[in-house]
């Protein structure tokens, strides 16, 4: 790998001696991230806007992963977990989100010298540099990292909000609680605030938390990629237990070539996943709607009417929920003050865009990459984990794992070990093109 910058990180200005790194995101990469810079006796703080590690996680708990346990941990955590007599699952193992949490997350988190550094319920509400926004330049490298924190909460929305600065910054906040439109256009379809009450999040739990809102409803499901693979599954299986229970599945594209997969994926869970959703198609346990580009959400008593437009022609179609498993996209709001230079199509670095856009490349295809291809015109401050995949729907797990590991090398001064970039990730036998959504693990 050919890398552009190799100046080493400059920590040892007076006003960043004895900051922390600030961390932010306590899922899977953001605790990944803490166990590396331990390893590496680099002090952090975990900011998670969630009441639990893992917050995010928790929405989808009961989904069960394409990956198995051999590349859903980080080695630094493991070998943290392993002094305290912790035993890793069986390695093919496919465990669910809730196992993942429970078994490997939480007990993580749990660690001392890693629990006394979470702060739960700490939303980051943006991030500059102290006493300077990003015209500013001179020092700028110099001066500390001010991340304006809201924790607390009373009935009124009312929080408190404090400044805390930091030498460096890995933002891992993920994409979950940011979903992509149902519109074609990026833009939320017409009457969407009048409908929102019948628009449910990606990844329902609609055989357990979740059944009665589903359960002899006619659900429709929109978009292209794993978690509506995952959504279609649960709901067909809900049909067989539930009379009355019907599922239509709207995509924008003429095939769901990324769902359906290739018996070449070298992760049999994946292909398994695709080839169960085709089968529902072929027999009708699932209505496919193909090439259909959703304009507006009309509200029709106790239901919504989809309207769009497909082969020309406008066409609606009545529903008791609609899912939006379109995706996900970053929050950038909170990073206005920082410098960054990310690809105008994915919102990724731009470094790393190439290789994840999601009209050329499936996850198979991404290549290895760490801090050189992440660090942004903001000295320090690095974005990782799914939000460093902006609106690309391919993140695995094992990817992100490598990303902090390159970080938090560069960060020690490590040059020579942030370099050393390498990462085998699983190939799917097929490049998508087209339209895209958020993928699962």
């Amino acid at each position: 790998m050919t890398l552009t910058q190799l100046t080493l990180p400059r920590f040892r200005d007076s006003r960043l001696d004895g900051l922390p790194v600030a961390i932010v995101g306590a899922g899977p990469i953001g605790l990944a991230a803490a166990a590396e810079l331990l390893e590496r006796d680099i002090d952090f703080v975990i900011y998670e806007a969630g009441a639990s590690v893992a917050s995010s996680m928790e929405s989808w708990a009961h989904i069960r992963l394409f990956s198995p346990w051999s590349v859903l941990t980080d080695p630094a955590a493991v070998r943290l977990l392993e002094r305290t007599g912790w035993h890793a699952p069986h390695p093919t193992r496919l465990p669910t989100a809730r196992e993942l949490i429970d078994r490997y997350l939480t007990p993580l988190a749990a660690l001392p010298e890693i629990a006394s550094r979470i702060r739960l319920g700490a939303e980051v509400l943006a991030v500059s540099r102290q006493g300077m926004d990003r015209t500013r330049s001179t020092g700028r490298a110099e001066t500390p990292f001010v991340l304006r924190i809201a924790t607390g909460g009373d009935s009124a929305g009312r929080h408190d909000v404090a400044d805390e600065t930091a030498r460096a910054v890995i933002d891992a906040s993920g994409t979950y609680r940011r979903a992509n439109s149902l519109g074609s256009s990026g833009l939320e379809p017409l009457g969407f605030a009048d409908a929102a009450e019948f628009v449910s999040h990606a990844l329902p739990d609609v055989l357990g938390g979740e059944r009665a809102r589903f359960a002899g409803k006619h659900t429709v499901v929109v978009g292209a990629g794993h978690s509506a693979a995952n959504t279609l599954l649960n709901l067909a299986a809900l049909a067989e237990q539930e009379p009355g229970t019907r599922v239509s599945w709207v995509i924008r594209t003429e095939r769901p070539m990324r769902v359906f997969g290739s018996p070449d994926d070298e992760l049999a869970a994946r292909a398994s996943l695709g080839a169960s959703v085709q089968q529902l198609v072929a027999t009708g346990a699932v209505t496919l709607i193909d090439r259909f580009e959703i304009v507006a959400l009309r509200r029709q008593g106790d239901g919504v009417d989809v309207v769009g437009s497909r082969a020309g022609a406008v066409e609606s179609h009545r529903a008791d929920v609609v899912v939006n498993a379109t995706g996900f996209r970053p929050d950038l709001g909170m990073l206005q003050e920082i410098r960054l230079d990310l690809d105008e199509v994915v919102e990724a670095p731009r470094r790393i865009a190439p290789l994840i856009d999601p009209n050329l490349h499936s996850c198979g295809t991404v290549e290895p990459h760490g801090f050189a291809e992440l660090q942004q015109p903001e000295l320090n401050f690095f974005i990782a984990g799914m939000k460093s995949y902006g609106r690309a729907p391919t993140f695995l797990l094992a990817t992100g794992y490598e990303q902090v590991r390159s970080i938090t090398a560069w960060l020690a001064g490590d040059v020579a070990a942030a370099s050393q970039v390498q990462l085998v990730l699983p190939t799917t036998g097929v490049c998508s093109t087209g339209d895209s959504a958020g993928g699962c693990c």
